[in-house]
């Protein structure tokens, strides 16, 4: 399994001693005053029911809160937790246990101070934090946890109080919407690895309906496919290196930069090239880059900038 290591600066100083626990200084779960009762993606666990606790860690993310009910700054903390558990709408568990009341549970996870959280991810135990800790700090840990849980499989949603658990199988799937008929044409064509009837299918599209900006986007996608089809990585690269002033060469290796996800090399290369190349190289390159804006995506702030570069070297 994936270690999970959650980058946090949370404030322990909220912590409680076990060993001088006080009187009750808040009213009970459920009271008013008092942290919220359990329900939704929220359980209260004792010996009886950890077990099922642990087992239900196999199929989502459980984060287990070790608190002292009727401490307010425990409430706090609670009720924080019980508000993301029911944001991230079954994407963990949150199982509350009452480390004075469950002190086997609490010696388990040698816990020493409360509240203390800490994740169950297929029955391991990952501490989280302890004491006090801002709701959003929270959220950015679970952010980053549930990535883990998703990276080692675990990605079923925990079952709301009274319903049975749903595993990732028996989710049901989302539909995708029904594609356009050129549109599917083109994708089927990808799939069988035929460009020139992908593109075909993208380009008759695009006339039909000249606004149709994903016909257009799909033609350079299929553009960038069909030109990088076949051409080993490492010798594109030899040959820009040795040729820096081969227009041609260096195409080749910002094609093969954009099709691995390094835009900014692919797009940097090409605007680097620009000054002192004559017309019509200039325009090789201006064509290729409107290419690969179409397939980053108009929207994309590289893009900006890159198109006021293109702008300036032009003009």
């Amino acid at each position: 399994m994936s270690d999970v290591n959650p980058q946090s600066s949370f404030d322990v100083r909220g912590a409680v001693d076990l060993a001088a626990l006080a009187r009750p200084q808040s009213p009970p779960p459920g009271q008013p005053g008092g942290a919220p009762a359990p329900g939704g993606y929220v359980v209260d666990v004792t010996a009886a029911s950890f077990e099922e606790i642990v087992q239900g860690s196999t199929q989502y993310p459980v984060v287990v809160l070790l608190w002292l009910p009727t401490d307010e700054a425990n409430a706090k903390v609670a009720a924080d937790l019980g508000t993301l558990a029911d944001d991230y709408a079954g994407r963990f568990l949150l199982a509350r246990v009452d480390a004075q009341a469950e002190q086997q549970i609490a010696a388990a996870f040698q816990v020493e101070g409360v509240p203390t959280v800490v994740l169950l991810l297929n029955g391991q135990p990952f501490p989280l934090f302890q004491g006090g800790a801002e709701l959003e700090q929270m959220r950015q840990v679970f952010d980053e946890i549930l990535q883990q849980a998703e990276a080692n499989g675990i990605v079923g949603r925990a079952p709301l109080q009274g319903e049975a658990p749903q595993t990732a199988e028996e989710s049901e799937p989302e539909q995708e919407p029904e594609l356009p008929p050129l549109h599917q044409e083109a994708y089927d064509a990808i799939e069988r690895d035929d460009f020139e009837a992908a593109a075909a299918a993208f380009t008759k599209a695009s006339k039909q309906d000249p606004k149709d900006e994903l016909a257009v986007a799909g033609l350079a996608q299929v553009g960038l496919l069909s030109r990088t089809r076949g051409k080993d990585l490492a010798q594109v690269r030899k040959a820009a290196a040795d040729a820096p002033a081969d227009v041609d060469a260096q195409l080749d290796v910002a094609d093969m930069d954009m099709l691995g996800g390094k835009v900014e090399d692919a797009l940097g290369r090409l605007l680097e090239l620009l000054p002192g190349l004559d017309a019509d190289a200039k325009e090789k390159i201006r064509v290729r880059l409107l290419d690969y804006f179409q397939v980053v995506g108009t929207q994309d702030p590289r893009v900006a900038k890159a198109r006021q570069q293109l702008a300036i070297s032009l003009y």
